[in-house]
């Protein structure tokens, strides 16, 4: 693989990991931020500049000579850094979960000579890769269901949650409509809502819709699938005190104060764990069969699972757009990716390795895949 010139932008959580495993890849990386606090908590992996991303004189500038942008701010700052992308002819790449920026992105890949890969990272990204994969083993597919949760490995408070990446991404899934497909028919659900309980290695959690995580698998498949869901994972209790905070409390038109209040509430922490649930049921060669796949990973001294798994996502997909396997320009889905080749890259391995089961049934070849 030809080393790069990557610009980064965010230097929180997320960001700093993947301008770390990019620069261990090879490639030549900034990180940039905003503020130059930020940035020195991020350590000296690589080189950092202070950048306002919302100034795009000062953001084309960082870009001009960058093969590749990598978004990891919030979602409401990707639009203007996907537009100096486009002026500036940056391939780019972010780990939006927010739907309407997505279709603003999507419509600006169609004017544009550069990439544009939104949706990287965990949910959506990884989780949407392993769902499409799964539809394309069946023959015909009756239904997949998709959940995820990013969790303290210890709760400590009512909440049983520490916020390990985004508060501003967290609250907007909580608060948009969801997608999903019902009777072989694309509908909106609304968020919090189609609360079931999971029992998963003997923990119980239960699961509820949320914003963003089907990426653009229900327009992909459309049409192919009879229902198709994604929900969030979170331990039991945990819904309905969002629902009380956003809803009750009008909380959910109030994000300056939620915002805040999850910031006291909910601190980071590495003692996590993040948790892949994906189980599909079609038919194959004239039978009904069921397929399941579970994946577990845990934070580390040096790096929190939700932290690998975001970013080692995110990373796999920069890996393949370099190598060839995704489109070179316009809009990029995550389903463009083949799950054995996102497997295969440096930081998809890191994803096979650091699961705390085997995942060579992730990638078997006895069900042959179909195209989308």
């Amino acid at each position: 693989m030809v080393a790069k010139r990557i610009a980064v932008l965010g230097a929180g959580q997320i960001g700093r990991i993947i301008a770390r495993m990019l620069r261990e890849g090879g490639h030549e990386v900034v990180l940039a931020d905003a503020s130059a606090a930020t940035l020195a908590s991020a350590g000296a992996a690589v080189a950092t500049q202070v950048v306002d991303v919302a100034d795009q004189a000062a953001l084309k500038a960082l870009l001009a000579d960058r093969d590749i942008v990598v978004s990891a701010c919030p979602y409401f700052l990707n639009k203007g850094i996907a537009e100096a992308a486009a002026a500036t002819g940056t391939h780019y790449f972010d780990l939006t979960e927010d739907v309407e920026t997505t279709r603003f992105i999507r419509d600006l890949a169609a004017r544009s000579s550069s990439a544009f890969a939104p949706q990287c990272g965990l949910a959506p990204g990884f989780i949407c890769i392993l769902g499409a994969d799964m539809m394309r083993r069946f023959d015909t597919v009756r239904s997949v269901k998709m959940r995820v949760g990013a969790l303290p490995l210890y709760p400590t408070n009512a909440l049983g949650y520490n916020v390990t990446w985004s508060v501003d991404g967290l609250i907007n899934e909580y608060c948009n409509p969801c997608e999903t497909v019902v009777g072989g028919r694309k509908i909106h659900v609304a968020p919090l809502e189609g609360l079931e309980h999971v029992m998963i290695d003997g923990v119980a959690y239960e699961a509820f819709n949320t914003s963003g995580g089907l990426g653009t698998l229900t327009e992909t498949f459309d049409g192919a699938v009879q229902e198709m869901s994604y929900k969030t994972l979170r331990y039991p209790g945990h819904a309905a005190i969002m629902k009380l905070l956003l809803e009750d409390l009008g909380l959910g038109t109030d994000r300056d104060t939620m915002r805040a209040i999850m910031g006291r509430a909910a601190p980071f922490t590495r003692k996590d764990i993040v948790i892949v649930f994906v189980t599909g049921i079609g038919e194959r060669e004239g039978r009904l069969e069921e397929v399941s796949h579970v994946l577990r990973y845990l934070g580390t001294p040096d790096m929190s699972a939700i932290q690998l798994t975001t970013a080692a996502g995110c990373v796999a997909m920069v890996e393949l757009f370099l190598a060839g396997k995704l489109p070179q320009k316009g809009f990029v889905r995550q389903e463009d990716a083949d799950l054995a080749a996102f497997l295969a890259t440096r930081a998809g391995r890191l994803l096979v390795d650091a699961a705390d089961r085997g995942t060579a049934d992730l990638v078997s070849h006895e069900a042959p895949r179909r195209a989308a």
